[in-house]
């Protein structure tokens, strides 16, 4: 892995940084302008919580995995991450798709997790032929 993946790991530290954050202290403004809904109960703002604590120490993860980019840990976050935004892009537009939820930002959230999953891919893609080769 090289700058390129230095750099996605560093723009997806600082994303997934302010999305954690922002679930942790207002995660019904985040549901409002993504899912264009009110969380609903005390259960539904503690899973958003819960969420948002994953969510910032995926971006603790990948914010100190930049420096690292020939160890196998940083190749496997690269991957773990491949599968997360494509996961957050398949479960946005299923919701979109059966039950009509979405708020101002539904498509540039999944446009913009769409495009990190690519450039995961082209990471992981970039490393394999490097380490075949």
């Amino acid at each position: 892995m090289g700058a390129n993946a230095r750099l996605l790991l560093s723009v997806t530290g600082v994303v997934e940084a302010a999305t954690g954050m922002t679930l942790l202290l207002a995660p019904a403004l985040l549901i409002e302008v993504l899912l264009g809904a009110e969380p609903g109960t005390h259960a539904g703002m503690t899973v958003a919580r819960v969420a948002g604590a994953a969510v910032l120490s995926l971006s603790v993860a990948c914010w100190l995995a930049r420096d690292d980019l020939a160890g196998k840990a940083t190749k496997g976050l690269v991957r773990a991450m491949l599968l997360y935004n494509f996961a957050v892009v398949a479960i946005l537009i299923l919701e979109w798709f059966r039950h009509g939820i979405g708020g101002i930002a539904l498509w540039p959230v999944v446009a913009a997790h769409f495009a990190l999953g690519v450039w995961c891919g082209v990471c992981c893609l970039g490393s394999t032929r490097i380490s075949d080769g």
